[in-house]
């Protein structure tokens, strides 16, 4: 088995979990240029979104690949998703490793007041 295909291995197994709990999930995608990270509901709707594609965020960070741009999305989408009056969620990591980037952005989530 490859990389990519054990990652969406690990992926749809997360998804599945969560699926059976019913809960908002936050869901991250990176690549090695950007990261992204969205709110979805339940039924598959997205809530809020942020990225380092977005206008704001690509002010205040120069390269999108690194673990400070995942910290500003991790507290852009908190702030997202509690103005959308979402404090619980789910996290969706989409199959990476609980690492780097996406630890960052969790942690960055976390601090701002998500709860997961």
């Amino acid at each position: 088995m490859d990389k990519k295909a054990a990652r969406l291995r690990r992926m749809r197994r997360t998804r599945e979990r969560i699926k059976v709990l019913g809960m908002h999930r936050l869901c991250v995608h990176k690549t090695p240029s950007h990261i992204y990270a969205q709110i979805i509901s339940p039924e598959g709707n997205v809530l809020a979104s942020a990225s380092t594609l977005d206008k704001a965020c690509r002010t205040e960070v120069k390269h999108g690949g690194n673990i400070e741009a995942a910290k500003l999305i991790g507290k852009t989408i908190a702030e997202r998703a509690k103005s959308a009056d979402i404090n619980v969620i789910a996290f969706d990591r989409s199959g990476f490793k609980y690492h780097g980037r996406v630890k960052a952005l969790a942690d960055a989530a976390r601090e701002n007041g998500l709860q997961f």
